[in-house]
């Protein structure tokens, strides 16, 4: 029997943008689109285009080209376009004097954009890039916290035809050199540092020492919170000196639809990082199908949702899409939970936030630490609670759902990845939900779920793979096509493998169970990493946790956990957990160890890295660490003997 605990009202489907745009093409059920857009991409895709209003300064011959194979295909042939056209110079002239980004800081300063101001500030900068020599197709690398500059940096790349990367400004020497080298980029924005949890953060020896055997010609400064003193000089200029004197006016660079418009590294499992290629055709399309379909953003809407630039969901939601809509976003720089845990749901309350988007990461924290959000403020002003990053087990879900939602409101529980280009599953409006559900496939991206042999199968773990191209999905691997085609078309014939492990209940909703390779076969009985994860997280005694599987003599594989404790560690807590489990699941799922952790290894945007955590555990080669962000936590484990 169906358990549904979020009913929409008629309301929340029949005035969503989503509902709207089936009504338009004579289409009453997402059911009934999908199955559409399934069958006819070239339609769907030139729909979605029409709809979200991409502009074109030439109009294209042809929406999918799959001659050179279903792994290269080309999406709006032939057409001319720049995404800056379609955002910032479209609204800069419907409604100049809207704010179209307020920016606050740790320290509490705040400053505001109008749409008309934005415009020309990213005139001047597109100028001053220019002057420096920047062209069509060069690299321009942004090593910046979540400030106007850094916006602006985006945005001028992408107006000048320059290729941007946006490189977190939490990653080491060694992570900030490796891109540099990999995109060979000619400019570098920094800061004068910025703060964290009140302290002040110099980066000041990782700029100069991971400039070091790259292309960079201009390392440009942006003034921030004074903490590293830089000196003028050839290779060093400063922000606000290099804008003054340019004019406000720039024309915007006409670009083919399949010109890169960004290059944004993922970590692999091996090796060195990933470089993703997004284009400017297929990626203003898509950014405005993610936000406009997904979350339902209007330009009536303002967004909170702390996710970094330097991450696809901070490019989609906090950037481009968001741009694309005409909407406003609240951009923090900072820690959620300083110089309290009241930060963030003040910020929601005071700047009347529509659209709150959190990781379940911070989720889980808030959770942890008993946060009453709807007792600081009514927050009724939000209609929508994206969330993405992790799979959200269901408490944590609950607690969002009651404790923010207050019961009302949809957490719109996506996943996708920079490969994607955003979501590829996501919440809709006017969907019933279940708890730590991921909806359904988004419309226009051809998901299915395959067992091992390739067959299509529901209602039982399986792997997702998408069956055609979408318009945003990565054009290869920046210099590693052969990755490309080995990481995501060698296991199933044409077929995209992603590498995460689904399931599909009785009622069409999806559920993420982990990464294909988090799967735990013990004894023949295959067992998600999510499915131990969520139940162990489950007992009050434990925060949070990662579950990894390990060879064994006896059973082939065994099950291992790491917790992280409520509170003070609890005496015998491994044989606690481990009883739980067993009971809970059955003793097939009873871990063979249980460790106790300060932390779990995490990259900068909340993900944990368990292949670490079994890497580090059986003694093996650890391969690409760039992306962590406490590399300390992994000397708490000891090698197995």
């Amino acid at each position: 029997m169906s358990n549904f605990e979020f009913i929409p009202t008629v309301d929340q489907k029949e005035n969503s943008n989503i509902f709207k745009f089936m009504k338009l093409c004579g289409i009453s059920t997402l059911d009934e689109l999908t199955k559409k857009a399934n069958e006819n991409l070239e339609w769907f895709w030139k729909e979605v285009d029409q709809y979200v209003g991409t502009v074109w300064d030439k109009p294209y011959l042809k929406v999918l080209d799959s001659s050179k194979g279903v792994s290269f295909p080309t999406w709006f042939v032939g057409g001319k376009t720049n995404i800056y056209k379609s955002s910032v110079e479209k609204f800069s002239k419907i409604h100049p004097d809207k704010v179209a980004y307020t920016f606050v800081s740790e320290d509490g300063k705040t400053s505001q954009i109008t749409y008309l101001e934005l415009d020309k500030k990213v005139c001047k900068l597109a100028n001053s890039l220019k002057t420096l020599g920047v062209q069509k197709g060069d690299a321009v690398a942004i090593y910046l916290p979540m400030i106007e500059e850094s916006i602006l940096a985006i945005l001028a790349s992408a107006k000048i035809g320059a290729v941007q990367t946006v490189i977190f400004s939490g990653y080491s020497s060694e992570s900030l050199q490796i891109r540099l080298q990999d995109c060979k980029a000619k400019i570098l924005f920094v800061c004068d540092g910025f703060q964290r949890k009140g302290k002040g953060i110099s980066q000041k020896k990782i700029i100069e020492s991971a400039t070091q055997n790259t292309a960079i010609e201009k390392i440009i400064v942006v003034p921030y919170k004074g903490i590293d003193i830089y000196e003028k000089s050839k290779n060093f200029l400063f922000y606000p000196d290099l804008v003054s004197s340019q004019s406000e006016s720039c024309s915007t660079e006409i670009t083919d639809s399949e010109d890169p418009l960004f290059i944004l590294y993922t970590s692999g499992t091996t090796g060195k990082p990933k470089g993703v290629v997004h284009v400017h055709g297929g990626f203003s399309v898509f950014a405005g199908h993610q936000a406009s379909f997904l979350i339902d953003t209007t330009e009536n809407d303002v967004i909170l949702w702390p996710a970094d630039i330097g991450w696809i969901t901070g490019l989609v939601w906090n950037v481009y899409g968001l741009l694309i809509q005409g909407a406003s976003a609240v951009i923090y720089d900072g820690s959620l939970d300083f110089p309290n845990f009241n930060r963030i749901w003040d910020m929601l309350h005071e700047y009347s936030a529509t659209i709150f988007g959190i990781s379940p990461t911070a989720v889980r924290l808030f959770k942890k630490n008993n946060i009453q959000p709807l007792k600081l403020h009514s927050l009724d002003k939000i209609k929508n609670i994206p969330t993405t990053g992790e799979p959200l087990d269901e408490d944590s879900w609950r607690w969002l759902f009651e404790k923010v939602g207050n019961k009302k409101i949809p957490i719109m529980n996506l996943s996708g990845g920079t490969e994607i280009g955003g979501a590829m599953l996501s919440v809709f409006p006017g969907m019933k939900l279940k708890p730590s559900t991921v909806g359904i496939p988004c419309p226009g991206i051809n998901l299915d779920v395959y067992d091992d042999d390739g067959n299509s199968v529901r209602e039982k773990d399986g792997y997702l793979v998408i069956k055609s191209p979408w318009p945003a999905m990565t054009r290869g691997l920046l210099n590693d096509n052969k990755r490309y085609l080995q990481t995501y078309w060698s296991r199933f014939d044409n077929i995209w493998f992603h590498g995460d492990y689904v399931f599909v209940d009785s009622d069409g909703l999806w559920y993420m169970k982990g990464r294909a390779d988090d799967v735990i076969n013990v004894s023949g009985h295959r067992m998600s990493t999510a499915e131990i994860e969520h139940t162990a997280i489950s007992n009050v005694n434990i925060s949070d946790v990662a579950s990894i599987a390990i060879p064994d003599e006896i059973t082939g594989e065994a099950i291992i956990l790491f917790v992280i404790p409520e509170k003070k560690i609890e005496q015998d807590l491994d044989v606690v957990i481990s009883n739980y489990i067993s009971e809970k699941i059955g003793k097939l799922a009873k871990p063979k160890f249980v460790f106790v952790l300060s932390d779990l290894p995490k990259t900068r945007t909340g993900k944990i890295m368990r292949r670490l955590l079994k890497a580090k555990l059986l003694g093996l080669e650890l391969g690409d660490l760039s992306s962590l962000e406490n590399p300390h936590v992994l000397d708490e484990i000891s090698k197995l003997g």
